[in-house]
């Protein structure tokens, strides 16, 4: 079959091509564009699904067509996300070009619960979504999984693993309990929805066998990373809001941090459901947490991930700071002291403009490594900049390399945590 499938560089949709393509079916991969397309996918439009709203953005992609598998999904409004685009005007105009070409089969995720409690702004406009396509004359399936855990980590999958690493692990209040589903059953569902034969106009929630308290989730991670049991504490509501607040504003940044008020809205609600009628629908039985990580033992990757995911936050947080802060004490309480080191090198009349623009440039730096969109492009004017100070410190002031404060051995440090910063940046 020629299978087009948007959101397909996420956590399920990567998956989902992946499988697709090892069974011997031609893949359309919609990624948005500036996103690295799944490994393995011969063609690849990109386009922002939310932007795409008009049926004749659709209509020539869809003309060869024979089925959509759509995985676009999004957390929470934010500088980088449109949920009601994302989740309600683009998928619409996908459903409505669907059915003017006729024929096509719809497989459409949505989330667990969307039907029973609408908390936040995300499962309204997924329930909305679901909505759309039920109103369609299309030969639809719609999937509403729990939390998906897989090899891949993503987002609440990513989350565990990391507080998985813990010694202490730190508890929500009013966390309701989960029946998380497996990556690998989920992507084994689309297969078999996509045979001819397959059931049709169904409503199908992917949960697993087990209820579990968020706790026992990270507990059973833990042990599989060979890790004894954690110290819980649980926190008190105004820490925990403090928490969400500090992800909405890293998502002002455009960063995706998986601790922001939508997910304090929705675990209140938990991820639970009853698995009979996916098993009844599709022949497959869910596996448990415990039995899909004992088929995986857990590798030297999996602990450098775990071990590094509240690090990448920290960094992200540190290195910021240390330019912005670097550059105004630059520009305040130390220019004497800049001035002073400047005439050590005896750079005369430069002497103030050099420290007034070392000190905006620190502040930029700062400011750009600090924003997603530009930390990439920040991190590596520090490392630039980093080096120039380093050989220009050398020329002009070689006795600093003698200093017992070591203002220039304190450099490499520095360039090297820049260069991990580059290397744990991505997302997903």
């Amino acid at each position: 079959m020629k299978i087009l499938v948007t959101g397909a560089n996420g956590l399920i949709g990567s998956s989902i091509c992946g499988r697709l393509v090892r069974e011997g079916h031609q893949v359309l991969a919609v990624v948005r564009p500036g996103s690295r397309p799944p490994y393995g996918v011969a063609n690849t439009l990109y386009l922002d699904v939310a932007a795409a709203t008009a049926i004749n953005t659709w209509l020539p992609v869809l003309e060869d067509i024979d089925a959509v598998v759509n995985c676009v999904g999004v957390l929470q409004e934010s500088a980088r996300e449109d949920l009601a685009g994302a989740h309600v005007a683009g998928p619409a105009a996908l459903f409505q070009a669907c059915e003017q070409l006729g024929g096509k089969r719809v497989v459409h995720f949505s989330a667990i619960g969307v039907d029973r409690q609408q908390p936040s702004a995300f499962s309204d406009t997924k329930l909305r979504g679901d909505d759309v396509l039920m109103a369609r004359d299309l030969d639809w399936v719609i999937l509403r999984p729990s939390v998906v855990l897989g090899h891949s980590a993503f987002g609440a999958s990513a989350l565990i693993r990391g507080l998985a690493a813990l010694p202490v692990l730190p508890v929500m209040p009013a966390a309701a309990e989960l029946q998380v589903v497996q990556l690998e059953d989920l992507v084994e569902t689309v297969l078999r929805l996509l045979e001819p034969n397959a059931k049709r106009r169904v409503v199908l929630e992917l949960v697993g066998p087990q209820r579990l308290p968020f706790e026992d989730v990270v507990a059973i991670y833990r042990r599989w990373l060979g890790k004894g049991p954690a110290t819980l504490i649980r926190l008190p509501p105004v820490i925990a809001s403090l928490l969400y607040t500090l992800g909405d504003l890293a998502s002002l940044l455009s960063w995706r941090p998986a601790l922001r008020t939508t997910a304090k809205k929705e675990i209140v609600r938990g991820a639970t459901g009853d698995p009979q009628p996916w098993a009844a629908a599709v022949g497959i039985y869910p596996r448990s947490l415990p039995e899909a990580l004992s088929s995986t033992p857990a590798t030297v990757q999996e602990r450098w991930f775990s071990n590094l995911f509240f690090l990448k936050p920290l960094i992200f947080i540190v290195l910021p700071l240390f330019w912005i802060l670097t550059g105004i004490i630059s520009l305040t309480v130390g220019f004497d002291e800049g001035m002073t080191l400047m005439n050590r090198a005896d750079a005369g009349p430069l002497s103030a403009p050099s420290v007034i623009a070392g000190a905006l440039a620190d502040i930029v730096i700062g400011a750009m490594i600090a924003f997603r969109r530009t930390s990439r492009v920040g991190l590596w004017a520090a490392v630039l900049v980093s080096i120039f100070y380093a050989i220009a410190g050398t020329v002009l002031v070689p006795a600093l390399w003698n200093e017992p404060l070591g203002p220039l051995l304190k450099i490499l440090p520095i360039l090297v945590l820049h260069l991990v910063a580059l290397a744990i940046l991505e997302e997903r």
